[in-house]
């Protein structure tokens, strides 16, 4: 019996679906708000704070997995700013607000930025 799977796949495979992620996840921490689908930014809401968690705690380990997922850039300034900002915060490091549909095709838009 096939094995039910929660996550949004967007129409592309695994590998996409990663990229997709960390490019929207390297606008959200170079901007700290971006505009996006209503499902993407659900999607990268668990990877953004995954990254985040990660960045709180101050030792090489952290700093390498980072490095090895986003830019060196990217990690500096997670690392150095977004992370020591949320060190007294236990979760929830994002706030998504809905928007209206977008003209075009009447997606579901919504604002991600971080709190």
């Amino acid at each position: 019996m096939p094995r039910i799977k929660n996550k949004r796949r967007f129409g592309r495979k695994k590998d996409q679906r990663r990229a997709l992620l960390v490019s929207l996840s390297r606008a959200l921490i170079i901007n700290e708000k971006i505009e996006t689908t209503e499902g993407k930014a659900k999607e990268m809401r668990a990877f953004i704070e995954k990254l985040i968690t990660r960045a709180k705690e101050e030792d090489i380990h952290s700093r390498r997995l980072l490095t090895g997922r986003l830019s060196k850039d990217v990690a500096d300034k997670l690392t150095k700013e977004i992370g020591p900002r949320y060190k007294d915060r236990a979760g929830g490091y994002t706030r998504i607000i809905k928007t209206g549909p977008r003209k075009e095709d009447g997606a579901k838009m919504a604002i991600i930025e971080f709190v």
